[in-house]
């Protein structure tokens, strides 16, 4: 934004008339327009936090709603610099804090082949939704590392309003547990951030397309109920996430058949799972850059189920 100086008559004519503009207005004239300057800088900072927040929110639309996994792959490290960008221009942003957490958050679990460099960009994304944490509550922030306890009562004192940090915050801790599920350090965390998917759900099911169910459906399915999992309850999850975006969230599919159905040797419901996600429509609003990665994902496990069961 540009700011046009405009010279005062006085202070542009020469000669004796200049003489006459005396000091005391001299440096009202000065003030005056550093009052307007400091008024059209803060106007500018709200235009360009605006600006970020809109181009972080329409790059995400763009991301989930592509049907080439391949561009976006090639092309989404460039806007996670922009974002770093931004957000060193703007630190206190909540907003583009978990807008940055996501999308690292997503390449790091969807196109990240390295286990080393999927662990490290989701830290990176964790790390941006803590920030964001510390910016909204404080008590909240303080019990990241903290005592359960604590933990379950700052997340109790949050408001309605504060859902998109809920969910934002479950959903990094997520990728960052299953990128260091070797972690038991980072594991024991599970409870924290299964407190945050279900008041998610339970505040708003519907939020971010249902996906909190299919995160609740994966960390329930992660091992058999004999050792202290709880399939059941990840099978309940996911058939809830199918059933919430009227069968057009087909990740929800591919996962309940890798988490759920081969965690309990369910080869039926497994094969059923797998051709109905291979024979659907991949596109979808919202839904079609994951649904696309589903049905790559459903013809591995459709070529591996063979040597699995």
């Amino acid at each position: 934004m540009q700011i046009n100086a405009v010279a005062t008559q006085a202070e542009a004519e020469p000669g004796p008339r200049r003489a006459k503009v005396r000091q005391p207005l001299r440096v009202l004239l000065l003030a005056g327009l550093a009052i307007v300057l400091a008024i059209v800088l803060a106007g500018c900072a709200a235009v360009a936090r605006r600006a970020a927040d809109n181009l972080a929110s329409n790059l995400g639309q763009a991301v989930v709603n592509s049907n080439d996994p391949a561009t976006v792959r090639d092309g989404l490290p460039a806007y996670l610099l922009l974002l770093d960008g931004l957000i060193n221009g703007s630190p206190d942003n909540p907003g583009l804090l978990l807008a940055a957490a996501e999308l690292n958050a997503a390449y790091a679990g969807n196109f990240t082949q390295e286990p080393a460099r999927a662990s490290r960009l989701s830290k990176k994304a964790l790390d941006y939704a803590r920030r964001a944490a510390c910016l909204r509550s404080q008590p909240l922030c303080d019990s990241l590392e903290g005592p359960i306890p604590d933990f379950e009562v700052a997340l109790a004192a949050l408001s309605d309003k504060d859902i998109g940090l809920i969910y934002g915050l479950a959903a990094t801790w997520t990728g960052y547990l299953q990128a260091n599920r070797e972690d038991w350090q980072a594991i024991a965390n599970l409870p924290k951030v299964e407190m945050l998917l279900k008041r998610v759900v339970d505040q708003d099911p519907t939020h971010a397309d249902g996906l909190a169910f299919v995160y609740l459906g994966a960390l329930n399915s992660l091992r058999p109920a004999a050792v202290g999992g709880n399939p059941e309850a990840g099978r309940a999850y996911f058939e809830r996430a199918i059933e919430l975006s009227s069968q057009r969230n087909l990740y929800a599919k591919t996962m309940m058949a890798e988490y759920y159905a081969r965690l309990v040797f369910d080869r039926e419901l497994h094969d059923s799972l797998v051709r109905e996600v291979l024979e659907a429509d991949p596109i979808a609003p919202g839904f079609t850059l994951a649904n696309v990665l589903a049905q790559e994902r459903a013809r591995y496990l459709q070529a591996s189920a063979d040597d699995f069961f």
